[in-house]
């Protein structure tokens, strides 16, 4: 590399002398134009308009024009602002790497140190490592005074022109006031995407593909001349576009089905699973149905079971006077709690239909009168069946 420039940082009261390097360059291929009839070149002469005679570059100046008043600058008199003659990079701020939007950065330089002893070099570059930030300074370069940050890259420094902020352009468009609904769906999908094609950046994956084709549109034009046949060079066409407008979601699911190699895009969601859970609904009540809704059985088993506490309670006055009988009635009344028990355990649409809580030992008798409103009939019987019990005894 040859230097374009040399100058020293001004660091405070320390100076760092450096030599400045082109840190880029253009790999696009140099082409020329010519005359197609002959292949001629064409070259642009500098005309005067006034004089009409063919101007030496060292006889050209510049000059400024305004409302038609025309300012010649000299070579000297432009030399002689100030600023064109500075060669010193001062050092102005100290800032944050991340407050520097891209958008202001422009060519960028290497800075080599220019002395015999590069200590001062060094200990800038140190001071920028151990503080994590970036120097905003001022310098002169080829007629422009400019903005840079100096900041390191493979423990050289490099100095990267900026653009004033005048310069650049403020991004406004009435386009993105339009107020735009994006769905849940379309925001997991393009995520989606995002995350599929997600990797770390490796400049060295990619490749200039229009200069590599010029290249072997050269090479193949050098070997074959003008019988080239650009379609047997580069073969078939690429396929373009359909111009077909398809809709976001279809695009996105396109998109992911390329990317996964043709499986699902993205599954999509899941149906709401309340059916398994949904509320309970009570049955429409059927006149004189004894197998309705489980709210009219639970009524009627109520009513069942108010009965069938009267009916033993009318028992247990008939038999006050008899121990028999309250042996008998002991018995009959585990019984009854055995049948509950297991009634109670069984709990099947049967034991719905003849009334889950009236499941005594005359639990049959007790549904029927429940079902005529009777409960007289049941007091009666169990009476009965009292004084049976006494004269066995």
């Amino acid at each position: 590399m040859r230097a374009i420039w040399k100058g020293a940082i001004a660091f405070g009261l320390v100076n760092v002398p450096v030599k400045v390097y082109s840190a880029t360059e253009d790999h696009d291929i140099s082409l020329h134009q010519v005359h197609n009839a002959d292949g001629g070149r064409i070259r642009y002469q500098r005309r005067c308009e006034v004089c009409s005679e063919i101007v030496d570059y060292s006889d050209i100046e510049k000059a400024y024009e305004d409302d038609g008043r025309t300012v010649i600058l000299t070579k000297e008199e432009l030399k002689s602002i100030p600023a064109e003659n500075s060669h010193e990079i001062e050092v102005v701020q100290f800032v944050p790497s991340e407050q520097l939007d891209p958008i202001m950065f422009e060519k960028s330089y290497y800075l080599e140190p220019d002395s015999k002893s590069p200590k001062a070099y060094m200990l800038l570059r140190r001071a920028l490592e151990d503080t994590e930030r970036v120097a905003v300074v001022q310098f002169a370069l080829r007629d422009k005074t400019r903005l840079g940050a100096l900041r390191i890259r493979d423990d050289v420094l490099m100095l990267q022109a900026l653009l004033w902020a005048d310069e650049v352009r403020e991004a406004s468009f009435p386009a993105l006031d339009t107020s735009i609904r994006i769905s849940a769906q379309e925001r997991e999908m393009s995520a989606a995407l995002v995350e599929s094609m997600a990797s770390d950046f490796e400049p060295e994956q990619f490749t200039d593909d229009y200069q590599a084709q010029l290249r072997q549109l050269i090479e193949a034009k050098l070997e074959k001349g003008d019988a080239l046949d650009t379609e047997e060079t580069f073969g078939a066409e690429a396929e373009g576009g359909t111009g077909e407008v398809i809709d976001l979601m279809e695009a996105l699911k396109r998109s992911l089905d390329k990317k996964r190699g043709g499986g699902a895009a993205v599954q999509e969601p899941s149906e709401d699973e309340s059916d398994e859970d949904e509320p309970y609904e009570p049955a429409k009540r059927g006149g004189g149905s004894t197998g309705g809704g489980r709210s009219s059985a639970g009524g009627r088993t109520s009513s069942r079971s108010s009965a069938a506490k009267k009916a033993a309670d009318a028992s247990d006055a008939d038999t006050a006077g008899s121990g028999t009988a309250k042996r008998a009635t002991a018995s009959s009344r585990s019984k009854t709690a055995a049948v509950s028990k297991t009634g109670t355990a069984a709990k099947s649409g049967t034991a719905a239909k003849t009334g889950a809580a009236a499941k005594t030992g005359t639990a049959s008798k007790t549904g029927t009168a429940a079902k005529t409103g009777t409960a007289a009939k049941s007091a009666t019987k169990t009476a009965s069946t009292a004084k049976t019990a006494r004269k066995g005894a």
